[in-house]
């Protein structure tokens, strides 16, 4: 593996999306315009990155704007699980809280055991592994749980009047939110190895590391990143239901106020 791919290997690359693009079309799926602008926009923000990364990883400061990088990342993805369900008040915080302690975890972890050296390229990689496989699922989660509650008070609201707890009124509908969002990973780690051979473990592969010391890298991290969706995902749905209820058990201004 050269890694000399050029713009031209790029281009060719796309030609995959053009295809989906052109079935879209001819189908009217009617979501084209969503591939190309999702394709724009990751070739601008990966362009934007590498530069990035070269201005950083070859100043003097190196690992103190890796920690930077890190904490915007994390800032980042909070944001973007407010902005799912930006009706609950305090989603923002209870998010950075989740995902910088998962975040944390795994890069104790990583860099306590010795699984990698302390770099800052490294210390950025596998943070980015870490919240771009947690998003997806706190996303997920902060919006079917909300959806639950402003979509279908009554029930909750019915339950309540039976004599249940804020946990018991609400514990179906967290418990299949949680499942909902947890799918998707809990999916991918069960067929590891048998159809999907993940990124870390291929690309030491194909540096040359020996097979087993490679897959017990990627065991390590496979392990940390669905633990690390796992607790996100959990608390976010706690979190929500929790402030779905006043003190004396009514439902919430930001859910009365939706309907």
């Amino acid at each position: 593996m050269t890694g000399d791919i050029g713009w031209l290997g790029a281009l060719a690359s796309f030609s995959l999306v053009l295809i989906a693009v052109g079935i879209s079309l001819w189908k009217r799926l009617e979501v084209e315009r969503s591939l190309l602008w999702s394709s724009f926009r990751a070739a601008a923000q990966l362009v934007a990155v590498g530069a990035i990364f070269g201005l950083i990883f070859d100043s003097a400061n190196a690992m103190t704007w890796a920690w930077v990088w890190v904490i915007g990342m994390t800032l980042v993805s909070a944001e973007v699980i407010g902005r799912r369900a930006r009706q609950v008040p305090g989603l923002r915080f209870y998010s950075l809280a989740a995902l910088g302690a998962a975040v944390g975890v795994t890069l104790g972890i990583l860099f306590g055991l010795g699984v990698f050296d302390l770099e800052p390229v490294t210390f950025v990689v596998l943070a980015g592994i870490t919240l771009g496989n947690t998003l997806p699922g706190a996303v997920q989660a902060a919006d079917t749980i909300s959806r639950e509650f402003i979509d279908e008070p009554q029930r909750i609201e019915a339950l309540l009047s039976l004599g249940f707890d804020r946990a018991g009124a609400t514990r179906m509908s967290s418990a299949s939110a949680v499942r909902q969002a947890l799918v998707p990973q809990i999916e991918r780690t069960k067929v590891i190895g048998l159809i999907a051979l993940p990124g870390t473990m291929t690309g030491m592969l194909l540096a040359g590391a020996e097979p087993l010391p490679a897959v017990l890298v990627q065991l390590v991290i496979t392990y940390l990143v669905l633990g690390s969706v796992g607790v996100a995902v959990s608390v976010i749905v706690s979190v929500i239901a929790a402030r779905a209820f006043t003190n004396d058990l009514r439902l919430a201004d930001w859910v009365t106020r939706a309907r």
